[in-house]
């Protein structure tokens, strides 16, 4: 899972809403006993905050802290994730993977991005007047599913 936590997510209470179905989330990954791996995409680089452990009550901690502020190292995240989902795939083939990744898509130009070696999930947190859709373009490119917040929030 990779969370942006940028400056630009402070925008319309996007981080916000997106901390209450991260809560959601891992809720049902702990009933489930689910192993979570969780990035953090602020500041000036991504951050590990869990790796392959099974969901616990510390991760509403974390989220209870987290806020938003800098860059959005998003791509490298990506990155990242891609890394890490390899060398799990060899240790643990039998391991069912997905990538969930939270992001307002704010994001200054990119290359094309290859393809997930996962089932994907981005989920769109821009809000505003004035959308710039590069979630949904993000999404296309690493061929995962596209979802908007609103979709996925009660109200």
């Amino acid at each position: 899972m990779i969370v942006d936590a940028s400056a630009s997510t402070r925008r319309h209470q996007a981080l916000s809403d997106a901390k209450g179905l991260l809560a959601q989330l891992f809720d049902d990954a702990y009933r489930r006993r689910a192993r979570l791996a969780l990035l953090t995409a602020s500041g000036a680089v991504p951050k590990w905050q869990v790796q392959g452990l099974k969901a616990s009550s510390g991760l509403r901690h974390w989220l209870d802290g987290l806020g938003a502020g800098g860059g959005t190292p998003l791509l490298a995240a990506l990155g990242e994730a891609g890394h890490w989902l390899a060398s799990r795939r060899k240790r643990f083939a039998a391991e069912q993977q997905r990538l969930l990744v939270v992001t307002d898509g704010r994001l200054k130009e990119w290359s094309t991005l290859a393809a997930l070696e996962c089932p994907g999930l981005v989920i769109d947190i821009e809000r505003g007047p004035i959308r710039l859709g590069r979630s949904r373009v993000l999404a296309e490119q690493l061929q995962a599913e596209y979802r908007h917040i609103d979709e996925l929030l009660p109200g």
